[in-house]
């Protein structure tokens, strides 16, 4: 996918790295209810044809007749409960599968690399699509300036029933969490935050594991210091401190913490673990009590005993939680009565 966005972080190196003419301006696109309006029979022809340009990038041995046959099954059978009856989506993108995101992501893209941008090539000088978030630099034309961006406008939404409502280009958007800005054809970044978000962070007597605050004081701060200048990241963290600090949380507790976190943003020691090709890891699930056993005292446990003799290179506690009311109270699978079988019901809708 050319268009293909990992997200902000990845949104910023690239555009840091733009050329920017004068007459460069900004504009994004967002979705009317993607996963819905995307027609089955359009979405799996896209990918077919997706999977047939590529040919020389899949491998042999990949069933991609079998793929598209059960694409099929599973995008026009979706069957789901609601209050002890059973219905089947009839139109749009089969909501609840784990394909769903990649199949709404393919198959747009694909129409975005073998229509949109080839029409519009000179135009687009940037493009990235996030699921259902567009963001590109548009370079007017000459002569027919609103011609030509009314043309583009009507080619995205000229694929099925999908609509998107774009943003008529100018030098300041909101694209994901950020506030994009164009000035002297520099593109700077700020973060973008909810006028009404509550900000309900982990409270101090939560269950849930220290390390869980611990992650969240240093993701925070490394994500305002990669989006902001200076001055911003210092208004951002104050606020942040406040916050938390209405939540419940002490200075005392947090400023180690804090510290911590920049530090290794000074030393630029923040990055995501990537798994190794070759990962040779014991990874031992532990379901978190705040008054059990914690994580450091089973490293510890590891390494004066199976350590030794044990032959995995590292060992990795992987935390979960125990149930909570939630998940006692709320149905998440479909379960069938005890007198009703799956076959009688695909019978009842072919009828």
């Amino acid at each position: 996918m050319q268009s293909y966005l990992k997200d902000s972080t990845s949104f910023i190196q690239e555009i840091k790295e733009l050329q920017l003419p004068d007459n460069a301006l900004l504009f994004t696109a967002d979705a009317k209810s993607m996963y819905t309006n995307i027609d089955a029979d359009i979405g799996i022809s896209s990918m077919k044809h997706f999977l047939i340009s590529n040919r020389d990038r899949i491998s042999t041995n990949f069933p991609s007749n079998l793929f598209l046959e059960i694409l099929e099954i599973v995008m026009k059978n979706n069957i789901f409960s609601f209050a002890n009856t059973y219905w089947l989506q009839l139109t749009g993108t089969a909501m609840g599968h784990p394909c769903s995101v990649r199949y709404a992501t393919i198959t747009f893209g694909h129409f975005e690399n073998t229509v949109l941008l080839p029409t519009f090539k000179d135009n687009l000088l940037f493009y990235r699509c996030y699921i259902d978030d567009i963001f590109g630099v548009w370079l007017p034309p000459r002569t027919n300036k609103s011609v030509t961006w009314n043309n583009l406008t009507t080619l995205l939404n000229s694929w099925g029933n999908l609509e998107r409502e774009a943003n008529t280009p100018s030098t300041t958007t909101h694209f994901l969490d950020l506030n994009v800005t164009l000035k002297h054809s520099t593109i700077t970044t700020s973060t973008y935050q909810l006028p009404l978000n509550l900000y309900l962070y982990i409270p101090p007597r939560s269950a849930h594991p220290s390390s869980c605050l611990k992650g969240l004081i240093k993701g925070e701060l490394h994500r305002y210091w990669l989006q902001n200048q200076p001055a911003g990241f210092q208004d951002l963290v104050t606020q942040f401190l406040i916050r938390l600090y209405n939540r419940g949380h002490t200075i005392k507790q947090l400023a180690p913490i804090i510290s911590q976190a920049a530090s290794s943003i000074e030393s630029n020691q923040y990055r995501s673990q990537t798994k190794l090709e070759n990962d040779n890891t014991l990874y031992i699930h532990w379901e978190h009590h705040p008054n059990g056993l914690q994580c450091k005292t089973l490293q510890q446990i590891y390494n004066n005993t199976l350590c030794p003799v044990n032959p995995f290179h590292n060992m990795t506690v992987a935390i979960s939680r125990p149930k909570n009311l939630r998940d006692i109270l709320t149905k998440a699978a479909l379960h069938l009565p005890e007198d009703l079988l799956l076959q009688s019901i695909i019978d009842a809708l072919q009828k």
